[in-house]
């Protein structure tokens, strides 16, 4: 079995492209010249370099390929609005073309669970009106996969909640800086679904190998607020969790001061914008029944996963 990663080099990437390895695949990883690719040292693969935004580059690494895994994209972080749009509505266009193109057996897009949301436990019926830019494209691309498969190509869609786990620099880490860092005092109102890097991983590949074309799962965890989970994480770490509650309207006024600024500064200068605020207030929940029930999906509760994630901020 020979497949190309897309995103290899990022956190869920890099995990994917490890769990593959070792089941004995060939892997072929897609980096730019650029990428850091020091994580995936000790794995036996094969690099190739490309783009997502380069079509060429994509059929010469898909040549001979069974399956694909695209995961590359990029969230607001990472760039402006504009950015996030191109390579995740083009980046996802070009790699359904170059599939096509390889004539490959299955196509596995990994999108996010923000797609979705409902005022209780949201699932994959569950579509909502996008929030920003990064939803925006997800949703897009989302839209490109689900027109080809209904039109001949072999894809499935996954939707991982907020992934949790040891190598993860953003969510994973700051949120163990509030429980490890004593003058980190407040937290944000709201939760979300908490899932294993590792079990995405496991959920991605169930995917390829047990879901029907054209269909859409949600891969998540433990629902939890923002609250009980510091209070575990804190537990896990022998720290000490926040004790202040930032209001939600606090949260969205800073938002918009942000986004004022980076406008008037003309740069990404601030990784908060009111898009991230007004998600960050919310309490995203979602079920997983759906990808339970078909894929034989499962996941483990924060307080089993979150000592590996201590054990690596710990030591980085």
């Amino acid at each position: 079995m020979t497949v190309l990663v897309t995103g290899a080099t990022g956190f869920l990437g890099s995990s994917l492209c490890r769990a593959l390895a070792r089941r004995g695949w060939d892997v072929r990883a897609l980096r730019r010249d650029s990428s850091d690719v020091s994580a995936l040292s000790d794995v036996d693969l094969e690099w190739v370099v490309g783009d997502v935004l380069d079509e060429a580059s994509l059929r010469d690494a898909m040549d001979g390929c069974d399956a694909v895994f695209h995961l590359a994209g990029i969230g607001l972080t990472a760039g402006p609005p504009e950015t996030v749009r191109r390579v995740n509505v083009t980046g996802t266009k070009n790699a359904l073309s170059a599939a096509e193109a390889a004539d490959v057996d299955r196509f596995v897009f990994t999108s996010t669970a923000g797609t979705r949301r409902s005022d209780g436990v949201a699932d994959e019926t569950d579509t909502a009106p996008p929030i920003g830019a990064y939803q925006e494209s997800k949703a897009r691309a989302e839209a490109l996969v689900d027109h080809r498969a209904a039109n001949g190509l072999d894809a499935v869609t996954v939707h991982p909640t907020s992934v949790f786990g040891p190598g993860d620099q953003e969510f994973t880490g700051r949120l163990l800086s509030l429980v490890t860092d004593p003058k980190m005092v407040a937290y944000l109102p709201g939760g979300v679904s908490f899932v294993s890097v590792d079990d995405v991983v496991r959920g991605i590949i169930a995917a390829h190998e047990d879901g029907e074309t054209g269909e859409h799962y949600i891969l998540g965890g433990e629902n939890l607020t923002f609250e009980r989970a510091l209070a575990i994480l804190a537990s896990r770490a022998d720290g000490s969790r926040p004790r202040v509650e930032v209001p939600p309207e606090a949260v969205k006024l800073l938002g918009y001061v942000a986004g004022a600024a980076d406008q008037l500064l003309d740069a990404r200068f601030f990784p908060f914008d009111p898009d991230m605020a007004e998600l960050s207030t919310q309490t995203l929940f979602y079920t997983s029944e759906k990808a339970q029930s078909e894929l034989g999906y499962d996941s483990q509760p924060l307080d089993a996963h979150a000592d590996a994630a201590i054990e690596w901020y710990e030591e980085s």
